[in-house]
């Protein structure tokens, strides 16, 4: 699915009045082998490609010289082989109108056209590749060594691209809000359906079922685990069992490439039992508390450690921390429960351009990201929140044994940590609730259909299926 031909024109005008002069080379995706040439993966296009062209074809590339106000796409015409084995397709040509360029060139033309700009004296900005056939290709292209790529990214380029594209058009706020109705669609599905005797693939299984019948894929790779405390647990062999609580961590991608992501904490049997929802009440406090608070003009980083405040907050009443949250989280206590950050950016990548670098994406020239800080080194998103940013806020709790182990052999920080009352919590796994949100002129909007989320209402759910 494309925009209209004006959006992808406007997009590209825009670009080009916020990048000084010379040649932008934006380079699409090719496809990737999985275990031999012709087998690939499911073809994915680069999503800043997608972004001011919207042509979901591999082997592309397209120039904008901003100087003489041309853009060029290039790409090769489908050969006799292609058709018997594909079916005719749309020409480049055909492609390339659609999103406003009337010029194509073959592939083999770049070359002769980067090298003509660089003997001229002329700038090529490009942006940081990240897969290996980009970093080969661009390596060919501009002379430049493999490993000096990254940093001679165009940070002008970078910016320009990153302050466009983290303003949510409201076209682009329909797609992504088609994606999170999907995910929505994904999580009812998986907890209707979960019995303790299935293993975790049965019901990932159904999740991704729901994402294709909806004509899309899956944004990420699903985390649908009974062992939530590990973050990103794509492994779904275990089986459920009475008395385990399961974290679903999924969202749907649609044909035009917007993200859903939502997480939710349900338990295994009929009803969380009375630990459990302690836990999760402490959780689903420091969502609703930290999503009351965005705004416009306000940190992410504030709303950060408000979440955190708000977990030590619920981890005393639990018995697990004590004394002051401020100096608690000043301290970095709460870091033994919570690890990762509170949310990040949203939309044609599920972390929106985290390709493009999290200091530009996330973080400012004067707000830079702390990167050796446990906890907030994993927070891809600090900066001032502007309206029209669609963002995550997904906080949550984890009991990771190996951490517990460590933490306590040191008595670190136990002035604020009740080791013995942690113990009790040592096999309990995790629990993450997680929304998508719509930064308003005057505050926010939760994105997509009602989804359970309130003790009452998931086990309201979970009695459906018995």
């Amino acid at each position: 699915m494309m925009f209209s031909t004006q959006t992808y024109q406007a997009r590209r005008e825009t670009l080009q009045a916020n990048v000084s002069s010379g040649i932008i080379l934006l380079m699409g995706n090719t496809e990737a082998p999985i275990n031999f040439k012709d087998n690939t993966y499911p073809f994915r296009q680069d999503s800043t490609f997608l972004y001011y062209f919207g042509i979901a074809a591999p082997n592309l590339a397209a120039v904008i010289d901003i100087d003489e106000g041309r853009t060029v796409i290039f790409g090769d015409e489908m050969t006799i082989e292609d058709i018997v084995w594909m079916g005719r397709l749309e020409t480049l040509g055909e492609k390339a109108g659609k999103s406003g360029v009337s010029e194509t060139r073959p592939a083999n033309a770049l070359a002769a056209t980067l090298l003509q700009a660089m003997e001229n004296g002329r700038p090529v900005h490009f942006l940081p590749p990240y897969r290996p056939a980009n970093f080969i290709r661009l390596a060919q292209l501009t002379g430049i060594a493999i490993e000096q790529l990254a940093e001679s990214a165009s940070v002008e380029l970078i910016k320009a691209v990153v302050a466009q594209r983290s303003i949510k058009s409201a076209e682009e706020v329909v797609e992504i809000e088609r994606a999170v109705n999907t995910s929505v669609d994904m999580h009812l599905a998986a907890m209707r359906l979960a019995k303790p005797g299935m293993t975790e693939q049965q019901v990932a299984a159904t999740v991704q079922h729901v994402a294709q019948q909806a004509d899309g894929t899956l944004a990420y790779p699903t985390i649908l685990t009974v062992r939530g405390e590990v973050l990103h647990n794509h492994f779904h062999g275990n089986v459920l069992q009475e008395g385990d609580i399961v974290i679903n961590d999924s969202g749907a991608e649609t044909a035009s490439g917007y993200a859903g992501d939502l997480t939710r904490t349900f338990p295994a049997g009929k009803t969380f039992t009375t630990l459990q929802k302690e836990a999760y009440e402490v959780v689903l406090n420091a969502l609703e508390s930290a999503t009351a608070t965005l705004k416009p003009g306000v940190r992410y980083l504030d709303i950060h450690l408000h979440s955190c405040r708000m977990l030590t907050e619920g981890l005393k009443t639990l018995g697990l921390m004590r004394g002051d949250a401020d100096e608690a989280v000043a301290a970095g206590a709460h870091t033994l429960f919570f690890q990762c950050g509170t949310g990040h950016m949203m939309g044609l990548d599920v972390h929106d351009m985290e390709d493009l670098g999290e200091q530009y994406v996330g973080y400012t020239d004067t707000l830079r990201k702390d990167t050796s800080t446990f906890g907030l080194k994993s927070l891809r998103l600090g900066k001032e929140l502007e309206a029209g940013y669609v963002l995550t806020v997904e906080p949550g709790l984890y009991f990771i044994p190996e951490l517990i182990d460590r933490w306590k052999a040191d008595n670190k920080l136990a002035e604020f940590i009740d080791y013995n009352k942690v113990e009790a919590f040592r096999n309990f796994g995790g629990i993450r609730v997680e929304d998508d949100i719509l930064i308003t002129a005057d505050g926010y909007r939760v994105l997509g259909k009602p989804l359970a989320k309130t003790v009452a209402e998931i086990e309201a759910v979970r009695a459906e299926v018995w």
